[in-house]
């Protein structure tokens, strides 16, 4: 990370959201939005500055998980590649038996 990792954390958390917020269905609310990125900046940096967090994109997705699991209503896509220095996000579907998760009450 940087000198200031919590400015890196800001700046891929918001690269990440932007990313899932595209894909995501149904579409996010402004409320949701501010949440997903909440829980990616402390998931990327959960001891506030010191950037002592796990891999980026294994607590990302994991981040992801539980806010899905916990709005039973919403299904995006998870990081497929991270590029922390320059923070591009490829985001990738998850599936089942190859086709592509549903929200609204899962498979």
């Amino acid at each position: 990370m940087t000198k200031h990792p919590a400015l890196a954390a800001t700046s891929l958390a918001d690269a990440v959201t932007e990313a899932y917020v595209d894909q995501a269905k149904p579409p996010l609310t402004q409320e949701l939005i501010e949440r997903v990125r909440s829980a990616l900046i402390n998931a990327i940096d959960p001891h506030g500055g010191t950037g002592s967090g796990g891999d980026p994109q294994d607590c990302i997705n994991a981040a992801l998980d539980a806010f899905e699991l916990e709005l039973q209503s919403i299904v995006g896509p998870r990081i497929a590649s991270l590029d922390k220095a320059t923070g591009a996000v490829t985001m990738k579907h998850r599936s089942e038996g190859g086709q592509p998760l549903r929200a609204f009450g899962g498979q």
